[in-house]
């Protein structure tokens, strides 16, 4: 079970943080200035340059990365293999229904067909295009926002939207629109750094502004039925299972088990891990609920530690805090009562972000 002893101060060992959060900070445009005036920067000032991990996988796979016109002609091909699949002759039924999905699409290929890039679109899928984009986005916000609704701290959002806006590609940050969004998006950034609790007003083409007046409680919006999950996770460990043993070997669900094929729980999204360790609907053995608990467990533990990597590094510590209630508010009911984050976990990090907060008004003056 993963849960945290919220009698204990979680902060304890985040002095330092604090400190450093306290001190005055060298700017990057410092250091930057130092290294072209041929001077060496200060090696003892907290200045650190963290890349985000869109930026980190760009930088990855930069030398590998295809030229559009290939990405155009991929996702032309794509789309006509779907509509062979489904039976369709286009993205939108005669009734307005959307009848492909574009999730596996990544976002270079859907922003070609939502441009029409080299004419090879109609409307109706630029249109889906965009509206899978426009989801994206969203998805990208809504836990932020969800928080920020906990805490009244607005920083949090339009730090999501700037980091979404900078995980796009080159053809996408050519863009005019892309260039104005992220100008918007970043004053909002500068305002919320000066006062966190206020939702900044009168920036001119502001996304998130727009995103927080349309969507208002935030949060996941997983709405699929989990008894529905359920049966599909169930049918896809029968698979694995029946994998096993054409090969002569048992499933197995126990990561000591000297014999037998290992189960694969890795692909499952949160729900379906979920679904398998409440068992709601006795679908599961207790091995393979065990199984799916570990793994929640684990996944759980890894964004708590992120978290605390995030505070350390910044030197603020109630980005522990938000952090995990990002997380939070980005997971569905059934993953929460898996892991046993309840509402009294979540209210003791809102509790601990306002104390920290309040902590270090009083170290900056």
């Amino acid at each position: 079970m993963t849960s945290i002893n919220t009698g204990l101060n979680p902060y304890a060992q985040l002095g330092s943080a604090y400190a450093r959060a306290a001190a005055p900070q060298s700017s990057l445009a410092d250091a930057l200035s130092a290294v072209d005036s041929g001077n060496q920067p200060d090696t003892n000032a907290a200045t650190n340059l963290t890349l985000s991990a869109a930026a980190r996988a760009q930088l990855a796979g930069a030398t590998t990365l295809k030229d559009f016109t290939t990405v155009t002609s991929d996702a032309r091909s794509a789309l006509d293999g779907l509509y062979t699949a489904a039976n369709v002759k286009g993205p939108i039924s005669d009734e307005g229904a959307t009848t492909i999905d574009l999730s596996s699409f990544d976002r270079r290929s859907l922003f070609a067909i939502a441009t029409n890039n080299g004419g090879k679109f109609s409307p109706d899928e630029q249109k889906v295009a965009s509206t899978e984009l426009a989801n994206r986005y969203n998805d990208a916000l809504a836990p932020a926002a969800a928080t920020s609704k906990l805490t009244g701290d607005f920083s949090s959002v339009y730090k999501a939207a700037l980091d979404y806006l900078d995980g796009a590609s080159g053809e996408e940050k050519a863009t005019a629109s892309w260039s104005v969004q992220r100008a918007a998006v970043l004053k909002g950034v500068q305002a919320t750094q000066q006062n966190p609790t206020a939702a900044p007003t009168g920036i001119s083409n502001d996304p998130v502004a727009a995103y927080l007046a349309q969507n208002a409680p935030g949060g996941t919006t997983a709405t699929e039925n989990i008894s529905t999950i359920a049966k599909n996770v169930r049918a896809t460990l029968d698979a694995q299972a029946k994998a096993a043993a054409a090969a002569g070997k048992e499933l197995v669900f126990d990561p000591g088990r000297k014999t037998g094929q290992q189960a694969d729980l890795s692909s499952f999204d949160g729900r379906s891990l979920a679904a398998i360790s409440l068992n709601q609907n006795g679908l599961f053995s207790k091995q393979e609920s065990f199984a799916a608990k570990q793994t929640l467990d684990s996944r759980a533990r890894a964004s708590i530690l992120s978290a605390l990597k995030q505070s350390q590094s910044s030197g603020d510590p109630t980005q522990l805090s938000l952090g995990i209630l990002n997380t939070y508010s980005s997971i569905s009911v059934e993953e929460r009562q898996a892991i046993n984050w309840t509402p009294a976990f979540r209210d003791s990090l809102v509790a601990n972000y306002k104390s920290s907060s309040q902590i270090l008004s009083i170290l900056r003056g």
